[in-house]
């Protein structure tokens, strides 16, 4: 069930993207700077791009904003994990170590109680 609403959405989706792409087929000028600032500095870089390609890649350029945003937020969650995993192999270790010094215990429990020395 999940799996066919899943390929649902995605043929929805695919479908308003590709209305989007052929209603949005006009070409607009992208300027580095406003026409004013270009002629000022002697530098005015256009280029002459379908609408629809303006927004898909500006759709994209957000979501790699966020992505490494949020990879960066998350640093602190991702350190803290990583000591963690070696604390808690250090101190397995210490464990086994510990273990592996004392006496083995009685396999009955019965039997450990009647072994304790009497105080």
């Amino acid at each position: 069930m999940i799996r066919l609403l899943r390929y649902l959405f995605l043929a929805v989706l695919a479908l308003v993207l590709i209305a989007l792409a052929l209603a949005n087929r006009d070409a607009v000028a992208l300027r580095v700077l406003p026409p004013e600032a270009g002629d000022f500095l002697g530098f005015s870089w256009t280029v002459q791009l379908p609408l629809f390609l303006v927004i898909f890649a500006g759709i994209l350029i957000g979501l790699l904003i966020g992505f490494v945003w949020e990879w960066l937020r998350e640093h602190k969650l991702r350190s803290g994990a990583t000591k963690a995993m070696r604390k808690a192999a250090t101190l397995e270790r210490e464990v086994d170590r510990l273990k592996a010094k004392a006496e083995p215990a009685p396999k009955d429990e019965v039997l450990a109680l009647l072994e304790k020395p009497a105080r």
